[in-house]
């Protein structure tokens, strides 16, 4: 048995778990975000609850921890930001520790038990609120010790033109300090932003992709744009690490005739040609942050 843990800035996720078709939800908590001691206390309140004696602990976290200081940049839950945030939580909780980024645990957990069962080389991609990745071979994850990799939202790889015609695109500012990043467009803020660039109207992320769907043309513009503007880059991820399938989380995930114009764009755009669809949506659609965890503490897909 192991325990394993979904950790955003809102709520703490456990679960009970015996295998990978055996996982079974606790309670979620409250996260406490400005006291290490009451975080750690509510992930001992879970492994009580849980019982018995868990093999080890396994954690799904908004963050990402460097693989050489081995400390966790999290802006999300400051009480844990800049911790070596493993040796910790082992030393508090008597309990070997494995914890990955979210979007990875997602990328985990597509791979294992959701669209990219029976493939060798996954790329999880986020279209949420903002743009992130995870990726799998062969089992297991790249950043099974840390890192950065597979965060293709971050970086100045935008075109400084998209649409047909072409519009000039903005340099946005991007929250990692850079410019031109996938991120600043790509999620549903950036929906919203090019929507208010392009025809000066401020709207929700939901009311455009509905007036999309309606046939609006002013919607339709917007997401043409979106739409060439991501699937260059995610073209560019898919050449080089060789992924045969590209599961997509996060809100915009849901609108799978979104996916639908993204993965037709995308295979236009790559070397190797699929006649089947390649970016579609994940099917661990229900709690996929403890499923990778849980994957994750039990090996990955090997377990």
């Amino acid at each position: 048995m192991i325990v394993c843990f979904d950790i955003g800035g809102s709520a703490i996720k456990g679960a009970i778990v015996h295998s990978r078709d055996r996982i079974f939800p606790l309670p979620r908590r409250t996260t406490p975000l400005s006291n290490f001691r009451q975080f750690v206390q509510v992930l001992e309140s879970v492994l009580d609850e849980a019982g018995g004696h868990p093999e080890c602990v396994a954690i799904s976290i908004t963050g990402v921890i460097d693989p050489e200081t081995r400390r966790i940049k999290c802006a999300n839950i400051p009480c844990i930001d800049g911790r070596e945030l493993v040796a910790e939580l082992e030393r508090e909780l008597h309990l070997p520790v494995k914890i990955a980024n979210d979007a990875d645990c997602f990328a985990l957990a597509e791979a294992g038990a959701g669209a990219g069962r029976g493939h060798r080389i996954v790329f999880g991609a986020i279209l949420g609120t903002g743009v992130g990745g995870g990726l799998v071979v062969g089992g297991e994850l790249i950043n099974a010790d840390g890192g950065f990799a597979g965060e293709w939202g971050h970086g100045p790889a935008l075109a400084a033109e998209a649409g047909d015609p072409p519009i000039a695109i903005p340099a946005y500012a991007c929250g990692c300090g850079q410019r031109r990043c996938v991120d600043t467009v790509g999620g549903a803020r950036g929906l919203e932003r090019l929507h208010d660039t392009i025809h000066g109207k401020t709207l929700s992320s939901h009311e455009i992709i509905e007036a999309w769907l309606k046939g609006d043309a002013e919607a339709k513009r917007t997401v043409e744009v979106l739409v060439d503007l991501v699937s260059s880059p995610l073209a560019v991820v898919i050449n080089t690490t060789g992924a045969t399938i590209v599961p997509v989380g996060g809100g915009l995930s849901n609108v799978e005739p979104l996916l639908e114009e993204i993965d037709k764009a995308v295979r236009s755009r790559i070397l190797r040609q699929f006649k089947r669809p390649l970016v579609v949506r994940g099917e661990c659609q229900v709690e996929p942050g403890l499923i990778g965890a849980a994957l994750l503490g039990l090996g990955g897909e090997k377990a």
